[in-house]
C-alpha cells in the first residue's frame, strides 16, 4: 500500500480512538519513523501530508536530513549517547529519550536555542529498555530547572510488545498520571504537556490512554520499499 493509504486508515483509526474518550483528533501529533525505509519512501511520506519524522539512529537522521533539512519536524527517539549530541543537536526539533543528568549537561552545552525535549521513562521496569524508573521522574525534572537550552515539553515511553491490553493501558495511564504531576507545578523550565507513547502496534490504546504524540513506522512507511 501507498503510504497515503497507509495515512488515510492510520487517521480513521485516531478518530476512532479520540471519539471512544472524547478528544480532539487534532490533538494528536504523528511521528512518521523512518528507520527502517530509503530516502525515496520518506519524501513519499512527506508527499502524503507527514511532516513529523522520527529517527533512532543518528546515521540514519543525518543521512535524510540531508535531503529533506527543514521539510519536516525532526524527532530523535533512539537512545542517545552523549558523544552524539554535537553532531545531532542542530538538525533535530525535538528529543525523546532525555533519560540522565550526563545527557542534559551535554545537551545544553551544544544547543544554540532552547531543544523541547521528552524526558524518557521506563514504566514496565524491562531491562530491556531505557528511561528513568517513574518514581524518580520527579526528582530528575527539578534537577533540570538550571539548563537554559532545555525545555520539558512532555514524557516518554514504550510500552511492553504484548497483547495483554490491560497490561498495556496501565503503562500508559501511569505515564499520564505521572504528567499531570508535573505539569500542575507550572514549572517554566518543564511544563510537561505532551505525552509520546503508542506505536505500530498500540497506538490507538496510547490515544485513547492520553497519548499526543505516537511515533508510527511499519503500519505507516513499512519496513522497506
Amino acid at each position: 500500500m501507498t503510504v497515503l493509504a497507509n495515512l488515510e486508515e492510520i487517521r480513521s483509526t485516531i478518530k476512532r480512538a479520540c471519539d471512544k474518550v472524547n478528544r480532539n483528533e487534532e490533538d494528536i501529533t504523528v511521528i512518521g519513523v523512518t528507520k527502517y525505509v530509503t530516502i525515496k519512501r520518506t519524501e513519499e511520506a512527506i508527499e502524503a501530508g507527514i511532516n513529523h519524522l522520527g529517527e533512532n539512529r543518528l546515521e540514519g537522521l543525518l543521512e535524510k536530513f540531508t535531503s529533506i533539512e527543514d521539510r519536516a519536524n525532526w524527532h530523535f527517539i533512539g537512545s542517545l549517547q552523549s558523544r552524539k549530541v554535537r553532531d545531532l543537536i542542530d538538525k533535530v526539533d525535538y528529543i525523546h529519550s532525555l533519560d540522565r543528568k550526563s545527557l542534559a549537561k551535554e545537551i545544553n552545552k551544544r544547543a544554540n536555542r532552547t531543544i523541547p525535549c521528552f524526558v524518557q521513562v521506563n514504566v514496565s521496569g524491562e531491562e530491556s529498555k531505557h528511561g528513568l524508573n517513574l518514581e524518580d521522574v520527579p526528582d530528575f525534572i527539578d534537577q533540570l530547572k538550571n539548563f537554559s537550552n532545555i525545555k520539558v515539553v512532555g514524557l516518554m515511553t514504550m510500552a511492553p510488545h504484548v497483547e495483554n491490553e490491560q497490561l498495556l493501558r496501565n503503562t500508559f495511564k501511569e505515564l499520564r498520571l505521572m504528567r499531570d504531576k508535573i505539569n500542575k507545578q507550572g514549572l517554566e523550565h518543564a511544563p510537561c504537556s505532551y505525552l509520546s507513547m503508542g506505536m505500530s502496534n498500540d497506538y490507538a490504546i496510547a490515544i485513547e490512554e492520553g497519548a499526543t504524540h505516537v511515533r508510527i513506522g511499519s503500519k505507516l512507511v513499512g519496513s522497506n520499499d
